[in-house]
């Protein structure tokens, strides 16, 4: 049973009802979205204490989002990376499927794909800068003639962002193409449909009133790492090509702007979709020719 079913079907495997994965999905966002939110705010307050920090001011400091400190972009972060536990939960909750499930139709990691691509997203980018050099810059954010100056304050950042950022990246993966795209999966039974509407949610979870513009971008994203999770068999691809984005738009944040602008893009331009796209498409034809060229499998074979 389940010979040559694809990632996003991978659900069927489990407990049967219809039902299962329309819960689920409930569950995933209420978990990632409700209770992680209070949940990140314990380590925050235990911090506070630790440091001597008055808690009142220093936990309405970090929901400000308008005005990111250190402290605040961790709590973001803490609170996506809680996803992974959430999507992992719920499966093995709901469906009886361990994390393996989630990972690839390996039933795991495949560290080796993972870390080629990571170098397989930085040539992307390259192209990118490329194709942004010859593109009109109008509107978005403007970047400064003369980087920041280094402070305490940007190391903080800098931490934060190394340690936590990747945690951050798999953890929307695991959410959104993970268990998000196998419950659609497994209810439609269709791949176009199942990375569409995993790709829908990703693109309003980023916020409801944002600019059309950066709402594309984001969709675009999530059509891409959706479509590598089909034709690579796994999360792998996609975490790694969301960890360089965001390594990117953070360390532009700290050298040139501020992070607040990163987490709350405003102003938002057609003229960034042709960069974006850029290195979306590179990077997607990179690391699938590298998945069949290593023969990686893509659907799953009963052992």
């Amino acid at each position: 049973m389940g010979a040559g079913l694809e990632y996003h079907r991978l659900q069927r495997l489990g407990r049967p009802g219809r039902w299962r994965p329309v819960v689920g999905v409930l569950l995933v966002v209420l978990g990632v979205f409700v209770l992680a939110p209070i949940g990140a705010l314990f380590p925050v307050v235990a911090w506070l204490l630790a440091t001597g920090e008055p808690v009142g001011a220093g936990v309405e400091s970090v929901l400000d989002l308008d005005d990111v400190t250190p402290l605040g972009l961790a709590y973001v972060n803490l609170v996506l990376a809680s996803a992974i536990p959430v999507a992992i939960l719920v499966n093995l909750a709901l469906h009886g499927l361990g994390p393996g499930w989630l990972m690839s139709v390996a039933r795991r990691i495949r560290w080796r794909f993972f870390l080629a691509c990571l170098g397989l997203s930085v040539v992307a980018l390259v192209a990118t800068v490329l194709v942004s050099t010859v593109v009109p810059q109008g509107g978005g954010t403007e970047l400064a003639s003369e980087p920041n100056a280094f402070t305490s304050t940007t190391r903080d950042f800098l931490l934060v962002v190394l340690l936590l950022t990747p945690l951050q990246a798999a953890g929307e993966e695991f959410a959104f193409r993970g268990y998000l795209m196998q419950a659609f999966g497994g209810v439609f039974g269709n791949r176009v449909v199942a990375v569409l509407l995993s790709s829908l949610l990703f693109a309003l979870a980023h916020g409801i009133g944002q600019d059309l513009p950066i709402f594309v971008d984001r969709f675009a994203f999530g059509l891409v790492a959706g479509t590598l999770v089909i034709l690579t068999g796994g999360l792998e691809a996609g975490i790694a090509m969301h960890v360089l984005n965001n390594f990117l738009a953070f360390g532009l944040a700290l050298a040139f702007t501020d992070m607040s602008s990163a987490l709350n893009p405003t102003g938002g331009t057609w003229w960034s979709l042709p960069g974006t796209l850029t290195q979306s498409l590179v990077y997607l034809v990179l690391a699938t020719r590298l998945a069949r060229r290593w023969g990686l499998a893509t659907t799953h074979a009963p052992t």
